[in-house]
């Protein structure tokens, strides 16, 4: 065992504590993938990351550094906020990047380019796989979240890495209505070979211009509320996230993967501009910001600030 290191971020906000927190170890050398997933389910946030140099064949190819990502329970091959965490922390550590304006990323699930020579930083969103899901399915999962199927607009399975689920809703309200069942959600994520599932929410009569009145309203009130400035006129879409834990099923406080995937979806199918920004969080007193845009190529971005809240070294 040896010193290392060690931050704890919360991203998708430049305010401590009103986004999603992520545990960062600056030196992952040396270090078992069981000592890792250890640490992980030590620390217990929904996930925790280790910074390691970039393997040769992925420095070959441009690589700037390596992570890799574990929730409490499992390795992930790829995570939207450990990514742009983990980024912020090997910045501040000294990081150099190769390129003048961009960061490349190594993970299980590939190359990652993070765009830094914008504010705020964005990770290029991975090759999304999408597909129509049964009825059978869209039912029991609609159930298990205590929703009702004349709320759901469309629905997809969603695979960039994770394998998530995204229902668009009819309103904001049935957004932050959702009630999940743990077992039965987790039962129903199960059968569905899915690890997590996200509901959003358009404005009904203008969705096919991503203009959210209602989601800008609400994120007004609870910016003032908590103190914090926000742009609520960008605004554009409200968002909750649930996942299995590995125990049970709770909500994430930002999700920068199912947002990539998400967006990608939604852009392509006309239901949302190509850019916008969503909201997530409020339903667990925080304000996530994620900002999304879809550049000349059809690359989509996913963008969002970072900032440290705890510094130190952790025996490992």
């Amino acid at each position: 065992m040896k010193n290392r290191p060690f931050k704890q971020v919360d991203v998708f906000t430049s305010t401590p504590y009103q986004g999603n927190p992520l545990a960062v170890v600056l030196d992952g050398s040396d270090l078992s993938t069981q000592d890792m997933q250890h640490f992980a389910k030590w620390t217990n946030l929904s996930e925790t990351t280790f910074l390691l140099p970039p393997s040769p064949e992925a420095a070959a190819a441009g690589a700037d550094y390596q992570v890799r990502i574990f929730t409490p329970a499992y390795e992930m091959p790829f995570a939207g906020h450990p990514t742009l965490g983990s980024c912020h922390v090997w910045r501040e550590a000294g990081g150099r990047p190769k390129d003048p304006e961009f960061i490349l990323q190594q993970c299980p699930v590939g190359l990652v380019r993070i765009r830094h020579s914008t504010q705020p930083i964005a990770f290029a969103a991975p090759a999304l796989t999408r597909s129509q899901p049964t009825p059978g399915a869209v039912a029991r999962l609609v159930a298990a979240l205590g929703l009702d199927l004349a709320q759901v607009l469309a629905a997809q399975h969603l695979t960039n890495g994770p394998r998530h689920f995204g229902l668009l809703l009819d309103s904001t309200e049935a957004v932050q209505q959702a009630a999940p069942n743990p077992e039965a959600l987790r039962t129903a994520m199960a059968a569905a070979n899915i690890s997590g599932i996200g509901v959003a929410a358009l404005d009904e009569a203008k969705a096919g211009h991503g203009l959210i009145k209602q989601s800008n309203r609400e994120a007004r009130a609870f910016a003032s509320h908590a103190g914090i400035s926000v742009d609520a006129e960008q605004t554009q879409l409200l968002v909750r996230f649930f996942f299995d834990s590995g125990v049970t099923v709770l909500e994430d406080p930002v999700t920068g993967s199912f947002n990539a995937s998400l967006a990608q979806w939604l852009i392509a199918d006309g239901l949302a501009p190509a850019s916008y920004t969503a909201t997530q969080g409020t339903c667990l007193g925080r304000l996530g910001q994620v900002h999304l845009s879809q550049d000349d190529t059809g690359q989509v971005w996913v963008g969002g600030n970072s900032v440290t809240c705890i510094e130190g070294r952790v025996t490992l």
